[in-house]
């Protein structure tokens, strides 16, 4: 990454220079970096992790930017404003009461001591950076030989009021309330749209060609695009054959491009690479695939051809060993713990028959208790499982059944909203190869319709781990690989040319499930007359082998979520640790495939409360089209199970 910074009272010539000394800079690195442009003020999150206690915005130009300044000066007097929890930015203001409001941090340096004073809104994670800059200009800068006083409540620290008032003066009327962050909200965030820029007779050309979501198969290695994510940041994509000339233009151009837009000056640019893109913009795309890629545990993916499925046996052993594979596996332990399930009837729990678990009806709601023992004691995954064809009113009363059974749990349990066809890895295996996904219907002792006389399953996995069997359309069209078809007189069980021995096995064993009539095997080619019959004749299928599985890989994002302005708000946490998970926040954690909702102890009552709808937001305004299905996970802190701390680096059990 090459970042070039801005003060905002720099001349055109000194960002002209900037932007000159960037091109030879990335000619020098033969053109891989990704090149960004920042405005003071107005920096990427990028940017701003690279300096974990704060920046300081310093006045003037360039006798104090670039001047030799001794680490024990003392003679210093100024004030500075600080501003964010999780990438902290202190402005150097006038020394003035008037400078101050309620919601934020202010620190008066006055070289051998410095005060800091904490605005009565201000959180605990502001309160917090706040010292950590504090504490790193003393260290620093002082040599560590300044004091620090702070200010949390006025009444409460009359020695440092006086030096504040002798410095500034008395304070007359009220402080100004606190000045809300303005950021972009999701919305204007997935307003994407994708530009073909070129010129023409000397003249720049910018052509819209599309809108979200974006696929990767627009980009095309011999042109440049320019990417608008609603004005919010500005990306410039450099195909690998596009001309010299083009690539050299690219910053010109986006900048060219913001003011055709009207965009403000301050709007951050980011120059990317044919093959060398951030993390960022692939999730602005709704699939983004690496040629050759590695997946999971060694596989790899190889565009367009067929190849033969190596299956990875999963060792459950190397769990709590290695939590960065429960994490990548999307298991919480082993799936050695014990269940209990509940149907919703008439908005009641009611408790389901051990004989029957891992049988879920699309007319139905479930709750799902499982019970683990991690350190000696109990903890507690409970799942939400909403059926296709459930009412409104029952999927409430099952959100709403959670919750109190959740609180007899001790408030401990992570919630998991499970959406039909959309079931979790570790959900698979607590049900040990006999998960059985009815389309319709449902499993009470009344039912309303009777249950058809034929029904189709197609049945994927290879061991207990892994198994599902979902209730499909009963037509040939139907056909994958690996299926059931139930009949009054008898149940086949049908092998397709890209069915493997373990599938087989794992099929016979769900057919026990589904039908009591005698078990017929016939293999693709070899069907009976009554086979077909059955299926309401023969029609087409996907007749060809497998091919193998793609797996997109996208790199887990953190996000601070914020709703209470009306506004949906997310600041992402680039580089992200344990230590960014604040106690009085809830924070968001995207693996992709599922969505984590991380529940501080401190955080406020109304975020609590929409944590979920909050979730639910952001899969729908995510650039990608993302899917509204994807599991949502629900993590009290204290409590975090191994999938969620596995994406953490050196996770601390006892930090809390």
């Amino acid at each position: 990454d090459l970042h070039y910074w801005i003060g905002k009272d720099s001349s055109q010539d000194e960002q002209g220079a900037a932007a000159l000394y960037v091109t030879q800079l990335d000619n020098v690195l033969r053109g891989n970096p990704v090149q960004h442009r920042e405005v003071q003020g107005h920096e990427s999150e990028t940017f701003q992790s690279y300096f974990r206690n704060g920046i300081i915005y310093k006045k003037g130009g360039v006798a104090s930017g670039f001047k030799h300044v001794e680490t024990n000066m003392y003679n210093i007097k100024r004030l500075l404003h600080v501003k964010g929890k999780k990438h902290v930015t202190a402005t150097e203001v006038a020394l003035s009461w008037d400078s101050f409001n309620k919601g934020d941090v202010f620190l008066l340096d006055l070289g051998k001591v410095l005060i800091q004073w904490n605005g009565p809104s201000c959180s605990i994670a502001e309160k917090s950076r706040g010292l950590a800059l504090a504490r790193s200009i003393r260290d620093s800068e002082r040599g560590g030989r300044a004091q620090i006083g702070i200010i949390d409540d006025e009444k409460d620290s009359p020695d440092l009021m006086q030096i504040m008032k002798m410095v500034l003066g008395e304070r007359h009327g009220e402080l100004r309330d606190a000045i809300p962050d303005t950021k972009a909200d999701e919305l204007q965030k997935a307003n994407v749209r994708l530009y073909h820029v070129y010129e023409k007779d000397n003249d720049l050309v910018v052509q819209e060609i599309a809108t979200r979501p974006l696929t990767q198969d627009l980009l095309q290695h011999e042109d440049c695009y320019i990417l608008d994510q609603g004005g919010f940041k500005i990306y410039v994509w450099r195909g690998k054959a596009s001309s010299l000339e083009e690539k050299k233009a690219a910053f010109s151009r986006a900048v060219g491009f913001i003011q055709a837009k009207g965009y403000p000056p301050s709007t951050n640019v980011e120059v990317i690479n044919d093959g060398a893109e951030s993390a960022m913009f692939k999730q602005l795309f709704q699939r983004w695939t690496e040629k050759d890629e590695t997946q999971g545990l060694g596989k790899v993916y190889n565009t367009g051809k067929i190849a033969k499925v190596e299956q990875v046996k999963f060792d459950t052993t190397q769990l709590h060993a290695r939590p960065e594979l429960a994490a990548e596996q999307r298991m919480v332990d082993d799936a050695s713990g014990e269940i209990e399930v509940w149907r919703i009837e008439d908005l009641q729990m009611q408790p389901v028959d051990p004989k029957t678990y891992g049988q879920f009806y699309g007319g139905d709601c479930y709750l799902v208790l499982y019970t683990y023992l991690r350190s000696g004691r109990p903890h507690y995954v409970l799942y939400m499982w909403q059926g296709r064809h459930a009412s409104v009113d029952e999927i409430t009363a099952c959100a709403l059944n959670a919750i109190e059974l959740d609180k007899k749990h001790g408030d401990e349990a992570v919630q998991v909203r499970v959406t039909m066809g959309k079931e979790p890895t570790h959900f698979l295996a607590i049900f040990k190869g006999k998960l059985v996904i009815y389309e319709g219907g449902t499993s009470r002792a009344h039912k309303s319709m009777p249950e058809p006389a034929i029904r189709l399953f197609q049945v994927r996995g290879t061991d207990e781990m892994n198994t599902k069997a979902t209730e499909v359309l009963a037509r040939a069209s139907s056909l994958h690989s690996n299926v059931l078809l139930t009949t009054p007189q008898v149940c086949y069980l049908w092998c397709g040319k890209g069915c493997s021995g373990d599938e087989r096995e794992m099929a016979k064993m769900v057919a026990d499930i589904v039908s009591k009539r005698d078990k017929h095997t016939i293999l693709e080619g070899q069907e009976p007359a009554e086979f077909w019959e059955a299926l309401g004749g023969k029609a087409p299928y996907a007749s060809e082998k497998r091919f193998q599985e793609q797996i997109t890989h996208y790199q887990p994002r953190l996000f601070e979520c914020s709703n209470q302005t009306g506004r949906f708000i997310m600041t992402e946490v680039v580089g992200f640790c344990q230590e960014d998970l604040d106690e009085d926040d809830v924070m968001l954690l995207d693996t992709w495939e599922e969505i984590f909702l991380w529940v501080g102890k401190a955080s406020n009552t109304y975020e609590r409360n929409e944590a979920i709808a909050s979730a639910k937001e952001y899969l729908k305004t995510h650039p990608a089209g993302r899917d509204l299905a994807t599991p949502i996970i629900l993590v009290k802190q204290g409590y975090e199970p191994l999938n969620f701390t596995g994406w953490f680096n050196a996770w601390d059990p006892y930090k809390w």
